[in-house]
Protein backbone atom coordinates (compact mmCIF):
# COMPACT_ATOMS: atom_id res chain seq x y z
CA UNK A 1 0.00 0.00 0.00
CA UNK A 2 1.23 3.49 -0.83
CA UNK A 3 2.42 5.79 1.89
CA UNK A 4 -0.17 8.39 0.90
CA UNK A 5 -2.86 5.93 1.76
CA UNK A 6 -1.31 5.36 5.16
CA UNK A 7 -1.17 9.05 6.07
CA UNK A 8 -3.54 10.07 8.84
CA UNK A 9 -5.60 13.08 7.69
CA UNK A 10 -5.58 16.30 9.71
CA UNK A 11 -9.38 16.62 9.62
CA UNK A 12 -12.51 14.54 9.35
CA UNK A 13 -15.93 15.77 8.29
CA UNK A 14 -19.07 14.88 10.27
CA UNK A 15 -22.06 14.91 7.95
CA UNK A 16 -24.41 15.26 10.94
CA UNK A 17 -28.02 14.23 11.39
CA UNK A 18 -29.50 15.58 8.19
CA UNK A 19 -28.67 17.69 5.13
CA UNK A 20 -32.24 19.03 4.76
CA UNK A 21 -32.25 22.70 5.97
CA UNK A 22 -35.60 22.71 7.84
CA UNK A 23 -34.74 19.38 9.51
CA UNK A 24 -31.41 20.86 10.61
CA UNK A 25 -33.20 23.79 12.30
CA UNK A 26 -35.66 21.41 13.97
CA UNK A 27 -32.80 19.14 15.04
CA UNK A 28 -30.81 22.06 16.47
CA UNK A 29 -33.65 23.28 18.72
CA UNK A 30 -34.65 19.74 19.72
CA UNK A 31 -31.12 18.82 20.79
CA UNK A 32 -30.59 22.16 22.50
CA UNK A 33 -33.77 21.70 24.58
CA UNK A 34 -32.81 18.11 25.44
CA UNK A 35 -29.31 19.23 26.44
CA UNK A 36 -30.69 22.00 28.69
CA UNK A 37 -33.07 19.51 30.34
CA UNK A 38 -30.15 17.10 30.85
CA UNK A 39 -27.99 19.78 32.50
CA UNK A 40 -30.83 21.14 34.66
CA UNK A 41 -32.16 17.74 35.75
CA UNK A 42 -28.81 16.21 36.59
CA UNK A 43 -27.45 19.46 38.05
CA UNK A 44 -30.51 19.84 40.29
CA UNK A 45 -30.04 16.30 41.59
CA UNK A 46 -26.34 16.87 42.31
CA UNK A 47 -27.06 20.08 44.23
CA UNK A 48 -30.02 18.58 46.12
CA UNK A 49 -28.05 15.53 47.24
CA UNK A 50 -25.07 17.69 48.19
CA UNK A 51 -26.99 20.06 50.49
CA UNK A 52 -29.60 17.64 51.90
CA UNK A 53 -28.26 15.48 54.77
CA UNK A 54 -31.23 13.08 54.47
CA UNK A 55 -30.00 12.11 50.99
CA UNK A 56 -26.49 11.19 52.13
CA UNK A 57 -27.13 7.49 51.56
CA UNK A 58 -25.54 4.92 49.20
CA UNK A 59 -28.46 5.08 46.77
CA UNK A 60 -28.13 8.84 46.25
CA UNK A 61 -24.36 8.60 46.26
CA UNK A 62 -24.60 6.35 43.19
CA UNK A 63 -27.32 8.54 41.65
CA UNK A 64 -25.01 11.54 42.02
CA UNK A 65 -22.29 9.60 40.21
CA UNK A 66 -24.78 8.75 37.46
CA UNK A 67 -25.79 12.41 37.12
CA UNK A 68 -22.15 13.49 36.89
CA UNK A 69 -21.50 10.89 34.18
CA UNK A 70 -24.60 11.96 32.26
CA UNK A 71 -23.59 15.63 32.34
CA UNK A 72 -20.10 14.77 31.08
CA UNK A 73 -21.42 12.28 28.51
CA UNK A 74 -23.86 14.80 27.02
CA UNK A 75 -21.31 17.62 27.14
CA UNK A 76 -18.83 15.50 25.19
CA UNK A 77 -21.28 14.98 22.34
CA UNK A 78 -24.23 17.44 22.17
CA UNK A 79 -22.27 20.75 21.85
CA UNK A 80 -20.46 19.26 18.84
CA UNK A 81 -23.84 18.31 17.32
CA UNK A 82 -25.20 21.84 17.87
CA UNK A 83 -22.15 23.55 16.38
CA UNK A 84 -22.00 21.11 13.48
CA UNK A 85 -25.72 21.62 12.71
CA UNK A 86 -25.57 25.43 12.35
CA UNK A 87 -22.08 25.66 10.86
CA UNK A 88 -21.21 25.30 7.20
CA UNK A 89 -17.84 23.90 8.24
CA UNK A 90 -18.48 20.27 9.26
CA UNK A 91 -14.84 19.49 9.94
CA UNK A 92 -13.42 18.17 13.20
CA UNK A 93 -9.71 17.87 13.91
CA UNK A 94 -8.10 14.51 14.56
CA UNK A 95 -7.33 15.66 18.12
CA UNK A 96 -10.98 16.64 18.68
CA UNK A 97 -12.13 13.31 17.26
CA UNK A 98 -9.75 11.32 19.47
CA UNK A 99 -10.86 13.33 22.52
CA UNK A 100 -14.55 12.73 21.79
CA UNK A 101 -14.08 9.03 21.04
CA UNK A 102 -11.94 8.43 24.13
CA UNK A 103 -14.18 10.15 26.66
CA UNK A 104 -17.46 8.96 25.16
CA UNK A 105 -16.15 5.38 25.46
CA UNK A 106 -14.99 5.95 29.06
CA UNK A 107 -18.30 7.53 30.08
CA UNK A 108 -20.47 5.07 28.16
CA UNK A 109 -18.75 2.06 29.72
CA UNK A 110 -18.80 3.69 33.17
CA UNK A 111 -22.56 4.26 32.92
CA UNK A 112 -23.14 0.63 31.88
CA UNK A 113 -21.36 -0.69 34.96
CA UNK A 114 -22.78 1.96 37.31
CA UNK A 115 -26.34 0.97 36.37
CA UNK A 116 -25.56 -2.59 37.46
CA UNK A 117 -23.99 -1.26 40.69
CA UNK A 118 -27.17 0.72 41.39
CA UNK A 119 -29.29 -2.37 40.75
CA UNK A 120 -27.11 -4.31 43.21
CA UNK A 121 -27.57 -1.53 45.78
CA UNK A 122 -31.37 -1.81 45.43
CA UNK A 123 -31.12 -5.62 45.64
CA UNK A 124 -29.31 -5.39 48.99
CA UNK A 125 -31.72 -2.72 50.28
CA UNK A 126 -34.87 -4.69 49.37
CA UNK A 127 -33.75 -8.31 49.67
CA UNK A 128 -31.21 -7.96 52.54
CA UNK A 129 -32.53 -4.96 54.52
CA UNK A 130 -31.11 -6.05 57.90
CA UNK A 131 -27.59 -6.29 56.49
CA UNK A 132 -27.79 -3.23 54.23
CA UNK A 133 -25.81 -0.80 56.39
CA UNK A 134 -23.04 -3.32 57.03
CA UNK A 135 -22.73 -4.39 53.38
CA UNK A 136 -23.09 -0.97 51.75
CA UNK A 137 -20.62 0.86 53.98
CA UNK A 138 -18.86 3.97 52.68
CA UNK A 139 -15.60 2.21 51.85
CA UNK A 140 -17.40 -0.43 49.76
CA UNK A 141 -19.52 2.26 48.06
CA UNK A 142 -16.42 4.20 47.02
CA UNK A 143 -14.85 1.01 45.60
CA UNK A 144 -18.07 0.27 43.67
CA UNK A 145 -18.10 3.86 42.34
CA UNK A 146 -14.47 3.65 41.19
CA UNK A 147 -14.87 0.36 39.33
CA UNK A 148 -16.95 1.84 36.44
CA UNK A 149 -14.42 4.62 35.84
CA UNK A 150 -11.46 2.21 36.00
CA UNK A 151 -12.99 -0.32 33.60
CA UNK A 152 -14.14 2.43 31.22
CA UNK A 153 -10.66 4.01 31.20
CA UNK A 154 -8.93 0.67 30.54
CA UNK A 155 -11.37 -0.23 27.76
CA UNK A 156 -10.92 3.17 26.09
CA UNK A 157 -7.12 2.93 26.36
CA UNK A 158 -7.31 -0.33 24.40
CA UNK A 159 -10.00 0.53 21.83
CA UNK A 160 -8.97 4.07 20.83
CA UNK A 161 -5.28 3.37 19.97
CA UNK A 162 -6.38 0.27 18.01
CA UNK A 163 -8.81 2.42 16.02
CA UNK A 164 -6.32 5.19 15.24
CA UNK A 165 -3.63 2.81 14.02
CA UNK A 166 -5.88 2.04 11.03
CA UNK A 167 -5.25 3.77 7.68
CA UNK A 168 -8.27 5.77 6.46
CA UNK A 169 -8.07 6.06 2.69
CA UNK A 170 -11.64 5.42 1.52
CA UNK A 171 -13.05 8.76 2.65
CA UNK A 172 -12.62 11.39 5.36
CA UNK A 173 -16.36 12.06 5.53
CA UNK A 174 -18.21 10.31 8.36
CA UNK A 175 -21.94 9.80 7.87
CA UNK A 176 -22.49 10.39 11.57
CA UNK A 177 -22.77 13.20 14.13
CA UNK A 178 -19.94 12.02 16.41
CA UNK A 179 -16.62 10.21 16.23
CA UNK A 180 -17.67 6.67 17.05
CA UNK A 181 -15.67 3.50 16.50
CA UNK A 182 -17.99 1.58 14.11
CA UNK A 183 -18.00 4.55 11.71
CA UNK A 184 -14.19 4.54 11.53
CA UNK A 185 -14.02 0.81 10.96
CA UNK A 186 -16.18 1.28 7.84
CA UNK A 187 -13.82 3.83 6.25
CA UNK A 188 -10.62 1.86 6.90
CA UNK A 189 -8.83 0.65 3.78
CA UNK A 190 -7.68 -2.58 5.46
CA UNK A 191 -9.69 -5.34 7.07
CA UNK A 192 -10.24 -4.17 10.69
CA UNK A 193 -10.76 -7.70 12.02
CA UNK A 194 -8.59 -7.09 15.11
CA UNK A 195 -10.59 -3.95 15.96
CA UNK A 196 -13.86 -5.81 15.51
CA UNK A 197 -12.72 -8.63 17.80
CA UNK A 198 -11.55 -6.12 20.43
CA UNK A 199 -14.83 -4.20 20.14
CA UNK A 200 -16.96 -7.35 20.51
CA UNK A 201 -14.91 -8.62 23.45
CA UNK A 202 -14.99 -5.24 25.22
CA UNK A 203 -18.70 -4.71 24.62
CA UNK A 204 -19.46 -8.31 25.53
CA UNK A 205 -17.64 -8.12 28.84
CA UNK A 206 -18.85 -4.65 29.84
CA UNK A 207 -22.35 -4.39 28.38
CA UNK A 208 -23.57 -7.98 28.51
CA UNK A 209 -22.17 -8.68 31.99
CA UNK A 210 -23.58 -5.40 33.33
CA UNK A 211 -26.96 -6.09 31.76
CA UNK A 212 -27.10 -9.64 33.16
CA UNK A 213 -26.11 -8.45 36.66
CA UNK A 214 -28.79 -5.75 36.49
CA UNK A 215 -31.40 -8.22 35.25
CA UNK A 216 -30.56 -10.78 37.97
CA UNK A 217 -30.78 -8.08 40.65
CA UNK A 218 -34.22 -6.99 39.43
CA UNK A 219 -35.45 -10.60 39.25
CA UNK A 220 -34.66 -10.97 42.98
CA UNK A 221 -36.14 -7.54 43.69
CA UNK A 222 -39.40 -8.33 41.90
CA UNK A 223 -39.67 -11.74 43.59
CA UNK A 224 -39.31 -9.98 46.95
CA UNK A 225 -41.89 -7.34 45.97
CA UNK A 226 -44.40 -10.08 45.11
CA UNK A 227 -44.31 -11.13 48.77
CA UNK A 228 -45.39 -7.65 49.95
CA UNK A 229 -48.87 -7.95 51.46
CA UNK A 230 -49.97 -4.37 50.79
CA UNK A 231 -51.36 -4.00 47.27
CA UNK A 232 -50.52 -0.27 47.31
CA UNK A 233 -46.94 -1.06 48.29
CA UNK A 234 -46.64 -3.64 45.51
CA UNK A 235 -48.07 -1.22 42.96
CA UNK A 236 -45.67 1.57 43.94
CA UNK A 237 -42.68 -0.79 43.92
CA UNK A 238 -43.63 -2.27 40.54
CA UNK A 239 -44.10 1.22 39.09
CA UNK A 240 -40.60 2.19 40.22
CA UNK A 241 -39.03 -1.05 38.95
CA UNK A 242 -40.84 -0.80 35.62
CA UNK A 243 -39.56 2.74 35.00
CA UNK A 244 -36.02 1.76 36.01
CA UNK A 245 -36.06 -1.32 33.79
CA UNK A 246 -37.40 0.72 30.85
CA UNK A 247 -34.45 3.12 30.98
CA UNK A 248 -31.94 0.33 31.63
CA UNK A 249 -33.26 -1.76 28.71
CA UNK A 250 -33.22 1.28 26.42
CA UNK A 251 -29.60 2.06 27.31
CA UNK A 252 -28.21 -1.48 27.21
CA UNK A 253 -30.29 -2.46 24.18
CA UNK A 254 -29.14 0.45 22.03
CA UNK A 255 -25.48 0.02 22.96
CA UNK A 256 -25.61 -3.71 22.24
CA UNK A 257 -27.30 -2.92 18.93
CA UNK A 258 -24.43 -0.59 18.02
CA UNK A 259 -21.40 -2.51 19.29
CA UNK A 260 -22.45 -6.16 19.09
CA UNK A 261 -24.11 -6.22 15.68
CA UNK A 262 -22.32 -7.83 12.70
CA UNK A 263 -20.61 -5.16 10.53
CA UNK A 264 -22.70 -6.15 7.49
CA UNK A 265 -25.93 -5.16 9.28
CA UNK A 266 -24.78 -1.60 10.07
CA UNK A 267 -26.22 1.34 8.16
CA UNK A 268 -25.43 5.05 8.72
CA UNK A 269 -29.08 6.02 9.22
CA UNK A 270 -29.78 3.27 11.76
CA UNK A 271 -26.50 3.94 13.59
CA UNK A 272 -27.34 7.64 13.94
CA UNK A 273 -30.79 6.89 15.35
CA UNK A 274 -29.45 4.31 17.80
CA UNK A 275 -26.62 6.61 18.93
CA UNK A 276 -29.08 9.44 19.66
CA UNK A 277 -30.95 7.20 22.11
CA UNK A 278 -28.00 6.34 24.36
CA UNK A 279 -25.95 9.54 23.99
CA UNK A 280 -28.72 12.16 24.24
CA UNK A 281 -32.08 10.68 25.27
CA UNK A 282 -30.99 8.40 28.14
CA UNK A 283 -28.91 11.07 29.98
CA UNK A 284 -31.98 13.32 29.82
CA UNK A 285 -34.35 10.62 31.13
CA UNK A 286 -32.14 9.28 33.95
CA UNK A 287 -32.66 12.12 36.47
CA UNK A 288 -36.41 12.15 35.73
CA UNK A 289 -36.89 8.40 36.11
CA UNK A 290 -34.47 7.75 38.98
CA UNK A 291 -34.75 10.95 40.99
CA UNK A 292 -37.33 13.61 40.16
CA UNK A 293 -40.17 11.08 40.53
CA UNK A 294 -38.77 10.10 43.94
CA UNK A 295 -40.73 11.50 46.91
CA UNK A 296 -37.59 11.96 49.01
CA UNK A 297 -35.99 14.11 46.33
CA UNK A 298 -39.20 16.10 45.82
CA UNK A 299 -39.48 16.78 49.56
CA UNK A 300 -35.85 17.89 49.76
CA UNK A 301 -36.30 20.24 46.81
CA UNK A 302 -39.41 21.72 48.43
CA UNK A 303 -37.54 22.16 51.73
CA UNK A 304 -34.70 23.95 49.94
CA UNK A 305 -37.22 26.29 48.29
CA UNK A 306 -38.90 26.99 51.63
CA UNK A 307 -35.54 27.76 53.26
CA UNK A 308 -34.68 30.16 50.44
CA UNK A 309 -38.04 31.89 50.79
CA UNK A 310 -37.50 32.24 54.53
CA UNK A 311 -34.05 33.77 53.96
CA UNK A 312 -35.54 36.27 51.49
CA UNK A 313 -38.25 37.18 54.01
CA UNK A 314 -35.69 37.98 56.70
Amino acid sequence: MENSNQTLPSWFFLLGLSTVPHLQVLGFFTFMIMYIITLLGNGLLLITVRISPTLHTPMYFFLSNLSFIDICFSSTIVPVILINTVSTDKSISVGGCVFQMFFSLVLGAAECILLSVMAYDRFVAICRPLHYSSIMNMRFCIILALIPWTVGFIDSCIQVPLTWRLPFCRTHHLNHFLCEMPSFLRISCIDPWLNEVAMYVGAGIIVLCSFLLTLISYVYIISTILRIRSSRGRQAAFSTCASHLTVVTLYYGTIMSMYLRPPSSHSPEADRNVSVLYTVVTPMLNPIIYSIRNKEVKNCIMNIKEQQNCQKTF
